[in-house]
C-alpha cells in the first residue's frame, strides 16, 4: 500500500506521486510516514525531505512549512506545504556556497536571526546537493 505524497510551494507543486515513506525534518525532530500513519500536522525545520519509492529515493530540501498526514479508508495522504522547496537535482551548488558565504558575512559576530536562518537555507541545500 503506497502514500500518495504532493510537495507543493506557493509557485507550483514541486513533486508529487506514490511512495512507500516520506521522511521530513520536523522543528522537534525526524519523522517517517508509512502507509496507515496516523493523521498529523508537523511544523518542518530547514532541511531535507526525503521521498523513499522501493529502492529509489527522491531528495528535496524544504526552507520550513508543514507537513500534514491524513489517513483513511481511499488511503494515506501526505501533503508538503512549504514556503520553499527544491528538488536535490534542481540545486545550484556553487549558488548555495555562495550564498553561505553571504550569510556568514551578515551574521558578522551579531545576532541576526534572518542571517542566521539564510546560512541555514544555504548549508542544507549545499548537503544535498554533495
Amino acid at each position: 500500500m503506497a502514500v500518495e505524497v504532493h510537495v507543493v510551494t506557493p509557485e507550483r507543486e514541486i513533486w508529487a506521486g506514490e511512495a512507500d515513506m516520506v521522511i521530513a525534518r520536523g522543528v522537534e525532530g525526524e519523522v517517517g510516514i508509512l502507509a496507515g500513519h496516523a493523521p498529523l500536522l508537523i511544523r518542518l525545520a530547514i532541511g531535507p525531505l526525503r521521498i523513499r519509492t522501493g529502492d529509489r529515493e527522491e531528495a528535496a530540501v524544504v526552507d520550513g512549512g508543514f507537513l500534514h498526514v491524513t489517513s483513511g479508508d481511499a488511503g494515506t495522504r501526505v501533503d508538503v506545504l512549504a514556503s520553499y522547496a527544491e528538488m536535490s537535482n534542481e540545486i545550484d551548488r556553487a549558488a548555495a556556497e555562495r550564498r553561505a558565504e553571504q550569510a556568514r558575512a551578515a551574521l558578522g559576530g551579531g545576532d541576526d536571526d534572518e542571517a542566521r536562518a539564510e546560512l541555514a537555507k544555504a548549508l542544507a541545500r549545499v548537503r544535498l546537493a554533495s
